[in-house]
């Protein structure tokens, strides 16, 4: 048998996999428990998310780009989360084209109460791992995180 991988690639590739089949297990426990225990899901999850770190508000354009996905995935949670109450969509005051969504007063407590479930399930997900070897794992994604961001 010819080997065609480099010494470390074939550990590499083990790695990728791994991270890969983790980040799926847990995404799909947290959708699971977002839908069984809040009626929810995850994109309406991410979308309040997104809006609480930005409390002035996002225009459409920027929610999509801050989440990584199309303008089309944010519009129909977002107008589903507005005939709710949970958000508010206003003019925005620099463009009059574009309007700006923010969480409504009774969204922002929605989205207090879900992120702290959110959290508690997070913590529960990384129960076996003790804080130094969180630490030690962060340290390693991070070396990951910022090769990726010097590459072309």
């Amino acid at each position: 048998m010819v080997n065609y991988y480099a010494p470390n690639t074939r550990q590499h590739l083990r790695v990728w996999l791994k991270l890969l089949k983790t980040s799926s297990n847990v995404e799909a426990m947290l959708r699971e428990r977002l839908r069984r225990e809040c009626g929810t899901t995850l994109p309406r999850f991410d979308v309040m998310a997104a809006l609480d770190h930005h409390p002035a508000g996002l225009r459409m354009s920027q929610l999509s780009r801050f989440l990584k996905v199309s303008n089309g995935n944010t519009t129909g949670i977002v107008n589903r989360l507005v005939d709710e109450g949970l958000i508010e969509r206003t003019q925005d005051s620099i463009d009059r084209r574009a309007h700006k969504v923010c969480l409504s007063s009774s969204g922002k407590k929605e989205f207090e109460h879900l992120a702290k479930l959110h959290a508690q399930w997070i913590d529960d997900i990384m129960s076996p791992l003790n804080t130094e070897q969180s630490d030690t794992l962060i340290a390693l994604l991070e070396k990951l995180t910022n090769f990726g961001a010097t590459q072309p």
